[in-house]
């Protein structure tokens, strides 16, 4: 248990810099430019982020998974690694030069597109599933901390107007880059090599494609958003999206961090016949805990937070943050879900229909409402997208797990969540400046999410006589 605590705290440190260096830089880019600029830099990155997919295929989950069944058999582990590296390395080669061929004969701006091909060129040598399935945390979140600091400053130093949207894509891909090759020299040190033969290599091509099913269909609910923007509306439209999307990864980071620890222990466990349903248990009212408070509070100070934060114009980020943040909620519920019983259990199935379940109602939805109310529309496809994907998953292990206890544990927490936003969004806490105005509200939001929460649990415990938790 202690390593899981210390792997969870080293992967949401990695995931909380990801995502805090936006909330440093965001204020910054926004102003300097623009909803515009921000949006030609998300379609970019988006149609960019396609070939990455293609080269990494299910290796996030397949890969860790794969790595945490081996980890403790040396010769095995290596034999693993090379065989599904070598896999990635030659669709990297292929799909690159395909990227290539776009920039120049099919993209609307070539300049831009080749600017993010560093991040295309990253995806040769992302080998994150390989520490993750070795609980390997602590050595990712330093280096790459180190790499993210000083995309930082080279933002801060070299982006001073509006017509650096190039320099801008070079240092956010360039980053990217260097954040992956700063892993190989402990694989170089650490892995002998193998020459995995034909045979090794395609062995990992039909489980890859199968979860590979999912991330195509996760992406057109999580990417396609933002391409269907750029095609049906403008970039601006893009851009008050993708800084929407830049706040709701808070939350969503560390939702994703306790999965991504938890996928490669819940394996190991598994194939060891050591399973544990109180992990899965404690770990949904964690991610309840963390998505509620979080959510429910960022919605209630929007009407003050978004005008400090990105500046005049971005108004409509008030309105993205009231649709877009419940479905952390549903995302929270999904993943605990999902990493630590649908996964470990090779229940691959049930995960690519339900994405696909997703994909369906998201594109649906996009292509109705995209066109009537812009980046509003695709906020609410992606609500529908996130609450069928949850509700499939949990249909999906309904015989295995205690999915009412945890539905009904879980309205706690949505309940002292919903009461603080209705509270904190609506009071009006005098003539103050706007920085003081969130400082008070939020520590009101804090209290009263508290207050409802244990008279929640006191209620129970003393009123009604039955167990907490």
């Amino acid at each position: 248990m202690d390593s899981i605590k210390k792997n969870f705290i080293y992967n949401s440190i990695y995931q909380i810099m990801i995502m805090f260096i936006p909330l440093i830089t965001t204020p910054y880019i926004s102003r300097v430019l623009g909803a515009s600029g921000i949006g030609t830099y998300s379609y970019a990155y988006s149609i960019a982020n396609y070939y990455v997919l293609f080269i990494m295929l299910g290796l996030n989950n397949y890969g860790n998974r794969s790595i945490a069944k081996v980890r403790d058999e040396k010769i095995e582990l290596e034999k693993t690694f090379w065989s599904i590296y070598s896999m990635q390395f030659v669709l990297g080669i292929f799909f690159n030069i395909i990227y290539l061929l776009y920039c120049f004969i099919f993209s609307a701006n070539s300049h831009v597109s080749l600017a993010v091909s560093f991040y295309v060129i990253s995806a040769c040598f992302d080998v994150n599933w390989f520490f993750f399935g070795l609980e390997k945390f602590k050595l990712t979140v330093i280096r790459n901390t180190i790499i993210k600091i000083l995309t930082t400053i080279c933002i801060f130093l070299f982006v001073k107007e509006s017509t650096d949207i190039i320099i801008y894509c070079l240092i956010m891909t360039i980053g990217l880059l260097a954040s992956q090759l700063a892993l190989w020299p402990y694989i170089l040190r650490n892995i002998n090599f193998y020459k995995p033969t034909i045979k090794e290599i395609i062995v990992h091509i039909k489980p890859n494609l199968f979860l590979f099913l999912t991330v195509i269909a996760v992406s057109l609910f999580k990417i396609m958003d933002k391409v269907m923007l750029g095609i049906m509306t403008t970039t601006t439209e893009v851009g008050y999206y993708e800084s929407a999307e830049r706040i709701i990864a808070i939350p969503t980071a560390l939702i994703t961090s306790l999965g991504t620890v938890m996928l490669p222990r819940m394996t190991n466990m598994i194939n060891n016949n050591k399973q544990d349903k109180k992990l899965i248990y404690w770990s949904m009212l964690f991610a309840m805990f963390i998505s509620t408070s979080m959510c429910f509070g960022i919605m209630g100070v929007s009407k003050e937070f978004v005008p400090l934060f990105y500046g005049n114009g971005f108004e409509k980020c008030i309105d993205l943050f009231i649709i877009l943040l419940p479905t952390c909620i549903f995302m929270a519920f999904a993943n605990v879900i999902r990493t630590q019983y649908l996964l470990p259990h090779q229940m691959d199935k049930d995960y690519v229909i339900s994405a696909f379940l997703g994909a369906g109602v998201n594109l649906t939805v996009n292509w109705i409402f995209i066109p009537l109310y812009g980046c509003m529309g695709a906020a609410i496809g992606t609500f529908f997208a996130e609450a069928i994907v949850c509700l499939y998953q949990a249909y999906a292990v309904r015989k295995y797990l205690p999915i009412k206890k945890y539905f009904y544990k879980s309205l706690y927490f949505i309940f002292a969540g919903l009461f603080m936003f209705l509270i904190i969004f609506n009071i009006d806490v005098g003539n103050m400046t706007i920085f003081v105005e969130l400082f008070i509200k939020i520590l009101i939001g804090i209290v009263l999410y508290f207050i409802v929460l244990i008279l929640q649990i006191l209620f129970r415990k003393y009123i009604i006589k039955k167990p907490i938790f």
